[in-house]
Formats: C-alpha cells, structure tokens, sequence
C-alpha cells in the first residue's frame, strides 16, 4: 500500500494529474444529484476540491496555479469563440443596456459593501477581499492586494476573507436565481433564443403593380430602394417559374418570392406594388411542392478554401442558375446578401433544379464528416492572443495600479472577435457543439478543482477565526441581494427574458459556475451570450473598483 499513498501523497506530475482527476471525478459525479428539482451541476467539483484541501491532499503549488489558469483560460475562450456571432448581433440589438444592467449590478453590490463596512466596522482592507469573494473575482482580488502594497499596508486580511467568501459566492449566484425563478419568472420570460423561422429573415410574396419599376431589370430595381435589401427566390410568370438573375425584367403582374427582413416588407410593398396576404414564415412549408421545377435544399459549407470567401464571388447563381436565399450561422438565419463573408459550418437554402444544386454541392462541400474535428491551431493561437491582451497594462488617470484584463478577461475578448471576424482573415473557427462543449468543461472542471483544493486547506481555520462568520455573513449579503434586485429590474422593467438575464447576473458577477448551471437548466445559448456581453466590460469596472475601494477608503 506504500507505493499507493506515495502516488497519492508524494509531489509529482503523475500525482498532480490523478488529485485533480479524483476532485474532477468525485464532483461530476455528486453534480447529477438533485435536492427538492436543483443540482448545483459542475459547482461540485468546487466543493469536492474544498473537502479534499481539508483532508490534507495538495500538489505542487506551480502545477497548481498552472492547471488552474489554463483551465481557466480555455474556458472563457471557447465560450467567447461559441458566442462571437451572436454576442455582435446581441450588442448591436440591446448590448448597451445589458451592460447598463450588469453596471447596476456593479455598482449596487458595491454599495451594499461600503455601507456593511461601516455598520459592521469591517476594514475596508477586508472587506475589498470580502467583495472580491463574493463577487468570485480573483482580478479584482489581484488588484486590492497591489493597492493595499502600494499603501505599506498588509494584504493577508483581503485573501483570507477572499478565501472565506469565495464558496457562498458561486452558491449565492445560483440560489439567487433559483429564488428569482420561483418568484418573479413567468411562463414568457423562459425562451429558447432564436429560432429557424423568427430570426432575422422574412419570406413574403409580391405582385409587380407598381409602374416606376415596369421593364426595369432587379438590379436597377434594387437600386431605387437603396438600404433595403433583398432577395428574389423564385419568380412567377405566365404559369412559369423561374429563378430570377440581377439582369431579368420585371413585367406588370410578375409575382415574387422574396426573403427580406420583416423591417422591410412596408418599404418592399410600396416598392413593388402589393403585398400578399399569405403566411410562408409558419415553419411548415413544404418548399418542393409548391411548384414542380424547382426543388429547396440545404447545403453546408465544408470546403476550407471557401471560409472568408464572400457570397457573391462564388458566382452561384450565374453559373449554376441557382439561387442562395439564407444562411444559418450558429442558430441564426441571415440574408444571403452577394457581401455576407461565409464561414466553415454555415448552411446555405439553395433554390434550383436538382441537377444544379447537385453541382453546386460539389463547390460547397457539403461533407459533414469534415466538421467534425476542431481546428486546434486557432484554439492556441487564439490562446496566446488572449493572454497577450490580457496582459497589456491600461492606465487610468488618478489611479496609481494600471489596470489589466487578466487571465479571463483578455481570453475572452479575443474569442469573441476571432468567433465572429476569424473568417475574415481565413482563420478556420468552427468547431462542433459537442466540442466545444467537451473543452469548456475540461476548462471550467481543471478550474474549480484547483481554486477548491487551494482553499480548502485553510477554509476551516479561516472560518474559525473571529471575523470568519461575519466575513461570510456579510459576503452572502453582496452577492444575493443585488442579484435578487437586478433579476427584478431586467425582467420587470427592461423587459429581458430569463435566460438573458442569468447571463446578465452571471457575467457580472464573473461566475462561470453559476453560467453553466444557468446554461444546463435553461433552453438556448442566451444565458452564454448575456454573459459574455457584459462580463468583459464588468470584470473591468470591478479590478477599478477594487482598487479605488483601498485608494479611497484605507
């Protein structure tokens, strides 16, 4: 039995790999148990960490810090390169006031810290740790103990409330949107984000009754109503149906097909002259019978050398006589516009003869089986870009510390952007759902194995000091009540349904556990796309807070 507890107990590479595997094991495997409908999930492993730092189990401290921050890292990165396309398209619709909301949340929670360090008289030198814990941001931590050393002032009091705090503020995130599901969240609020037939497309019909456009060709008719765009599926003349060019005439009683968007149908009616009543965006359209000549299929893209192409230069419909009327990218449905840069993964809804489309399938790709590895030279290309970022120094006037974006911020940044203009730059981005999925929680498990087990061997010694429980009171007051406030406010008065706004709460709060609870217990990827809209600009505000708490208030 030595040589097990010498595996087990003695520092090593190899035992470093099988503590973590153990804690990884054991908490995944208590995150399936559910008390009274509610499992805590991955969070688990956190606690599984804890109990095993009390029980005496280490590693070696750099093997430790080292595990931890890759795990940490690969994490944010593939959450930021899952939800690139949509985190763009979410900021352009509303990202200002989610981030107005997860700054609500900022400044309330620290609010509420300042008035508990008066009341209760916590030093500020504490109670910035106190934050830091309940907040589950270790930046924000980093940047108070260098004010705190700036000041000549010791910094042991902010990481062992710090430490203290830490395990009720991944609970209390979850709890509080447990409660705020039973009390404020109605039937609406729960969505599944977008879907096929809502998102950003519209198919209407046309019949040409306005003379301005008789005899003129689609491209001159494009033009006459500039900022409003569209495309042309099929066209109706006569008894026949055919797939319309940029160069065919419109003539008096020609009737469309078009897919716009629902913005624009108003402008399009007066353009074209009548709109009809028919509803072809029900999801129940059989495409291939409502004529005989023309067949609709689906084509995905999977040739490499076509990633970062724009539509337009593939010349589809002028050499294949086909049309491209959508795109779907990551659940959403775009307009094919002749400029939309296609990516590794998009599927196009090509219009044509079969023996046409059977050509253009070939240019395409259309081999699944090609998808289903990830490109991982731009996952550690996008690594090391992240820390990059993260590490540069940002000077902000009246504050001595320069400020930095850090292990999760810089990562996450550059995931977001190389998600969504990665193609622009032929940089292959795609990767599988179940992929994606397997790296971010063999990130987010490496994470909270290590911060558990680093904690765990001084948790209960810390909670036995005298201020432990009142450090620990006052950490759960911070993190559940303006989370209990700020769900209030998103979902009653700005209107949020309740997957964006965990993704708020979850971002602000920078806790990824709380996110993958949220994302495991919730339909869609708008608790990972709130998240990821607010928590850059977030976890920011906070590392200046904390810094300006010690500045101000010590």
């Amino acid at each position: 039995m030595e040589w097990i507890e010498s595996i087990i107990l003695e520092h090593s590479p190899i035992q470093a790999v099988i503590v973590l595997s153990i804690i990884t094991a054991v908490g995944l495997g208590l995150g399936k148990i559910r008390i009274w409908g509610i499992s805590l999930g991955v969070t688990w492993v956190f606690f599984a960490g804890i109990l095993a730092g009390h029980l005496g189990l280490s590693i070696d401290q750099s093997m430790l810090k080292y595990a931890e921050s890759f795990g940490l890292v690969l994490f944010v990165y593939e959450l930021g390169l899952k939800v690139g396309p949509g985190f763009f398209s979410s900021f352009r619709k509303g990202g200002v006031r989610l981030n107005l909301i997860g700054l609500m949340l900022v400044l309330s929670g620290t609010g509420v810290a300042i008035a508990l360090s008066y009341i209760l008289r916590v030093p500020m030198s504490d109670m910035a740790g106190i934050v830091s814990g309940a907040t589950t941001n270790t930046p924000a931590l980093g940047a108070a103990q260098q004010a705190l050393q700036q000041l000549g002032l010791s910094a042991n009091g902010a990481a062992l409330s710090c430490a203290v705090t830490y395990p009720l503020g991944v609970v209390g995130v979850i709890l509080a949107m447990v409660t705020a599901r039973r009390i404020f969240v109605r039937p609406a609020d729960i969505t599944d984000g977008p879907h096929d037939d809502d998102d950003e497309t519209y198919i209407a019909t046309f019949v040409i009754h306005n003379p301005a456009i008789y005899g003129r060709s689609v491209c001159e008719v494009a033009r006459l109503s500039p900022g409003h765009e569209f495309v042309i599926s099929r066209l109706w003349r006569g008894g026949d149906v055919s797939i319309p060019t940029s160069e065919t005439i419109l003539r008096s009683g020609d009737r469309i097909l078009v897919i716009t968007t629902a913005e624009d149908v108003e402008p399009l009616t007066v353009l074209f002259g009548e709109h009809e009543s028919r509803d072809w965006n029900t999801g129940d359209v059989d495409w291939n019978k409502i004529d005989s000549s023309l067949t609709s299929r689906h084509i995905i893209v999977t040739r490499p050398e076509l990633n970062g192409r724009r539509l337009g230069t593939l010349r589809l419909r002028n050499n294949y006589g086909v049309n491209i009327t959508r795109v779907m990218r990551s659940g959403v449905l775009l307009l094919a516009k002749p400029g939309l840069i296609l990516q590794l993964g998009d599927r196009l809804t090509v219009v044509g003869q079969e023996r046409q489309i059977a050509k253009v399938e070939k240019v395409l790709g259309n081999a699944t089986t090609k998808l289903r590895d990830p490109n991982l030279a731009a996952i550690f290309i996008g690594l090391v870009l992240g820390l990059l970022l993260g590490s540069i120094p940002i000077a902000i006037p009246g504050i001595s510390v320069p400020v930095k974006l850090g292990l999760a911020g810089g990562p996450i940044v550059v995931g977001l952007l190389i998600g969504r203009f990665g193609p622009r730059f032929h940089l292959v981005t795609y990767t599988t759902r179940s992929a994606n999925l397997m790296l971010r929680g063999i990130g987010l498990s490496l994470y909270l194995a290590c911060l558990g087990l680093d904690s765990g061997s001084h948790f209960v010694e810390s909670i036995m000091r005298g201020d432990g429980l009142l450090w620990i009171a006052s950490g759960f007051i911070i993190t559940v009540l303006p989370v209990l406030i700020i769900a209030f406010i998103s979902l009653r008065l700005a209107r949020f349904d309740f997957g964006t706004t965990c993704g708020i709460l979850c971002g602000a709060m920078a806790n990824p556990m709380a996110l993958d609870y949220a994302s495991e217990t919730l339909p869609g990827d708008n608790p990972a796309v709130g998240y990821a809209t607010v928590y850059p600009l977030a976890m920011f505000t906070r590392v200046v807070i904390a810094q300006l708490l010690i500045l101000c208030f010590c």
